[in-house]
Order: C-alpha cells, then sequence, then structure tokens
C-alpha cells in the first residue's frame, strides 16, 4: 500500500500530534537513540512533515519539552563575538530565560523529574550534552569537562534562586549576578 503524501485528510492537529509522538519517543528511547522517521511513523506522518513543522531533532526536543532555549538559535550568540566575553554570553543567556517564570516552569520540571527517573535524566543528558554543550566547547576548542563544569555552575545558580530560593541571591539583580558569575565561567571556557 503506498502512502498518501500531501496533508492528511480531517481536521486533526498534525502538529499537536508530532508532539505526542515525539515525547512519547523521547521518553522511550532517550534523544540520541530517537530519530525523525521513528518518531514520523509514530504519529503516522511522513518525515519530511516532522522537518517542516520543527526543522532538526533538536528544535523537535526543544518543542516537545517545552524548552526555552533552542540550540539552533543560542550556538551562534554563543560561539560569536570575542571569546574573552563567551563566560558573560553564556552567564546572560541561561540567566535571562530562567528569569522568566513561564520560560523557567518547564526547566524546572524536567530537573525534578531527572532527580526521580532514570530514563528522564539519560535524555536530557543526551540532549543537553551532545545538542548544546560539546558543540559549544568544540566550537571554542575547550574540553569538554571544562563546559560541563561551567554549565554545572550556572545550574547550580539556577536551582539555589529558583528552588531552594536561597537569599540574596533568589532576589539577586540579573546584572549583578552576570558581573558576579561571569569570571568565574569565562575561567571554565578559558583553555
Amino acid at each position: 500500500m503506498k502512502r498518501r503524501t500531501g496533508r492528511r485528510p480531517g481536521a486533526g492537529d498534525t502538529r499537536g500530534e508530532i508532539l505526542t509522538a515525539a515525547r512519547q519517543v523521547f521518553a522511550e528511547k532517550g534523544f540520541d537513540k530517537a530519530t525523525i522517521r521513528g518518531i514520523a511513523r509514530e504519529a503516522a506522518v511522513d518525515p519530511a512533515l516532522v522537518h517542516h513543522y520543527f526543522d532538526t531533532k533538536e528544535g523537535l526536543f526543544v518543542a516537545a519539552m517545552r524548552l526555552p532555549i533552542d540550540p539552533v538559535e543560542v550556538l551562534p550568540r554563543l560561539l560569536e563575538g570575542p571569546r574573552e566575553e563567551v563566560g558573560e554570553r553564556l552567564v546572560r543567556i541561561i540567566l535571562t530565560v530562567t528569569s522568566d517564570a513561564q520560560a523557567r516552569e518547564p526547566v524546572l520540571a524536567l530537573m525534578r523529574s531527572a532527580m526521580t527517573n532514570e530514563q528522564v535524566v539519560s535524555t536530557i543528558r543526551e540532549f543537553i550534552t551532545n545538542a548544546l554543550l560539546y558543540k559549544v566547547a568544540d566550537g571554542l576548542g575547550v574540553p569538554h569537562l571544562r563546559m560541563e563544569a561551567a554549565f554545572a555552575q550556572l545550574i547550580g545558580v539556577v536551582l539555589a534562586r529558583y528552588v531552594l530560593a536561597l537569599e540574596p541571591l533568589a532576589s539577586a539583580d540579573l546584572e549583578e549576578l552576570v558581573e558576579l558569575l561571569a569570571p568565574t565561567v569565562q575561567r571554565y571556557l578559558t583553555p
């Protein structure tokens, strides 16, 4: 039986069905083993339609998990510009994104889930390392360990600021935190 091409009949929410299928496949297989083809098969759509809506597997993961950071947008912002300011750019991006409660919520939900669910932590780890951290590290020519250490520093700050609500960190001004944290993060990223 030949598969039809083009728009599917009916008034279904194709994008929503793809997202539902993606959440299921990412949960079952993790980020690395999930494929666009497999997600399309689960959603009963052509893989080209998945690419049409989400462009890349990373873009699909970001949308499916409702993440506020898309590597396709963030990587150029991190890698372009003076090398000695990459720490500041990384700190500013993470703190700016997490300062918005609506953007922060899915990140914190995933972090909480990762604390108790090995499959979630595996999927998040694969995405963060392969789609974001290692690409930045390779682009900067720094060891992956240094990139992970810089990211760990920032995740710790986000947890202390928004989950533990440690004061005065929780109410500190974003610019004050950027000024405080950027030199430390820059040190990690300077070979």
